[in-house]
């Protein structure tokens, strides 16, 4: 295993204009910036990465990038997830660690990213075949929501697995559980996300629409890392409006 000072790392943001649930929306305004802009440049200040790019299949966005002079990666194929699209665009890049920051995630922290990227230097770091985040859910409200992705694992922190339902299903009320919000941003060994973009889709991806659950359905270890951070996704527009009214606070 390489020491961790010799661990090129870069971060992909992969980034569709079609949203089939809120089309363009990484084009609307956010305080004055496009959501894609707000969340290519808190990628590239966190400071952690050798390169940031965002990867798309859209030329207005694509555009948007360039203008602002960031980097960013046109894709050549079609591609039904965010996995396939930077798979497609790191196959031939010197890397060892992809991290996948969702387009719509502006709110990312360079505290998160740290600790997210810390488990691949730690004692159990070979067993680790990507890593992401995860946080505690308050509300009923939340728990409940399909669009608030819940994750659950075992007493190492490797993901079980991953449900629009709420998991586990609480049968024994008197029970002391926490339930989590999975946070869209990953960090992949590089061949394991190549392995992904050459392996079918199977039943538990396609059911949930979760492209996580097909490294799981594959026999991937996704190591899960707790973070405290309070993230706004940006999947409808009224989670726009909650961003909104955060910045101008």
């Amino acid at each position: 295993m390489k020491k961790p000072s010799d661990l090129k790392i870069i971060a992909m943001i992969p980034a569709r204009y079609a949203a089939s649930r809120f089309p363009g929306k990484l084009m609307k305004d956010l305080a004055g910036k496009t959501v894609i802009q707000r969340t290519y440049e808190a990628a590239v200040e966190t400071n952690l990465f050798q390169g940031v790019y965002v990867v798309t299949d859209s030329d207005i966005i694509f555009d948007e990038i360039e203008k602002i002079g960031g980097k960013a990666i046109k894709s050549k194929k079609e591609h039904d997830c965010g996995s396939d699209r930077i798979a497609e665009a790191v196959e031939n890049l010197d890397v060892d660690i992809v991290v996948n920051v969702q387009g719509d995630e502006p709110f990312i922290q360079q505290k998160s990213l740290e600790k997210l990227l810390e488990v691949f230097y730690a004692e159990d770091a070979a067993e680790i075949d990507l890593a992401s985040l995860k946080t505690a859910l308050e509300t009923e409200e939340d728990i409940l929501n399909p669009n608030h992705v819940k994750v659950i694992t075992n007493k190492n922190d490797f993901a079980l697995y991953f449900s629009r339902s709420p998991i586990p299903y609480l049968r024994n009320k008197e029970a002391k559980i926490t339930y989590y919000k999975h946070i869209g941003i990953y960090a992949f060994r590089k061949e394991a996300l190549l392995d992904f973009y050459h392996l079918p889709m199977l039943g538990l991806e396609d059911a949930e629409k979760l492209e996580q659950l097909r490294y799981l359905e594959y026999g991937k270890n996704i190591k899960m890392v707790e973070t405290d951070l309070k993230t706004i996704g940006i999947d409808t527009p009224e989670d726009l409006e909650k961003a909104r009214k955060l910045l101008a606070n």
